[in-house]
């Protein structure tokens, strides 16, 4: 409790806003004042250009004449979705690949590790692209690429921490209390790799948000008609000069979200590790 109460203002602003937008993908149905996809009449210049940001229209509209804004909080929505779905699934894989490595040791360890090993030395991005045009591209295919891809970092610590956890002393007395293997892993190893779980799904979450930013803008992540703040910068980025909100706004909103992740992350790390606090205090 005190590592949370001296959380710096800057960690809190992030908290504050970070609990904001997660509301607004919530209740995007409800917040939002148009649906994403309704086209205005009125919502293009008579040349035919994006109109600029109103009383009406907040955001301003994009290139088909739809609200920015409404767009903009549905893709909060998806990038959530996508957020909380692939970097839990990832987690879940990560976890138990680096736990059954890290407890059973020998052929099995190695043979999972060096798996792992191996899809570490493919760059994320060049594996998820390929992963993308293999299976076509949708909200839940573009999660399950993301997780494909950021697993193996999760596995890796969570092993390295399982090696560390099976030499310590409270492991070894329960072992020779004659506590059985599965009791020593879920009584007292798996405890102990929580908070580590609970940092890296934190910080996952703006690493994902940022992944399917990317293949979104590149055409590979989720497809249009469906909101992303990815895809929306990709149809509007022919306006970046002439109507740049429709490029700012999306982009501002995904660095936010990564911003206030990362902080909270790292926020998390200090308050759940005693060594940090004590070094803070």
């Amino acid at each position: 409790m005190h590592a949370l109460r001296s959380l710096s203002l800057m960690t809190r602003l992030a908290a504050v806003l970070a609990l904001g937008l997660v509301l607004a993908a919530v209740a995007a149905p409800w917040l939002a004042p148009h649906p994403p996809e309704l086209t205005f009449f009125d919502g293009l210049t008579l040349e035919g250009a994006p109109l600029p940001p109103s009383f009406k229209f907040w955001f301003g509209t994009d290139l088909l004449g739809r609200d920015l804004f409404s767009r903009v909080v549905f893709g909060a929505q998806t990038s959530l979705i996508i957020g909380l779905v692939a970097n839990g699934v990832a987690l879940a894989v990560g976890t138990l690949v680096g736990v059954v490595a890290g407890f059973l040791r020998g052929w099995v360890g190695s043979v999972l590790m060096r798996f792992t090993d191996l899809m570490m030395c493919f760059p994320a991005l060049l594996l998820a692209i390929v992963l993308s045009a293999i299976f076509t591209p949708s909200l839940w295919i573009v999660a399950m690429v993301i997780a494909m891809v950021n697993w193996v970092q999760i596995a890796r610590v969570v092993y390295t921490q399982t090696l560390s956890l099976g030499e310590r002393g409270f492991v070894e007395a329960a072992r020779s209390l004659g506590a059985g293997p599965a009791r020593i892993l879920f009584g007292h190893i798996v405890p102990h790799l929580v908070p580590t779980l609970v940092v890296y799904g934190t910080l996952g979450i703006a690493t994902t948000v940022l992944l399917e930013a990317t293949l979104s803008f590149l055409g590979i992540g989720v497809q249009p008609p469906t909101p992303s703040w990815g895809n929306i910068i990709f149809e509007n980025q022919s306006y970046f000069t002439s109507a740049p909100w429709l490029v700012f706004i999306p982009g501002a909103a995904i660095v936010l979200m990564a911003v206030c992740f990362n902080l909270l992350g790292d926020a998390l790390r200090v308050a759940l590790d005693p060594t940090l606090s004590a070094r803070r205090t």
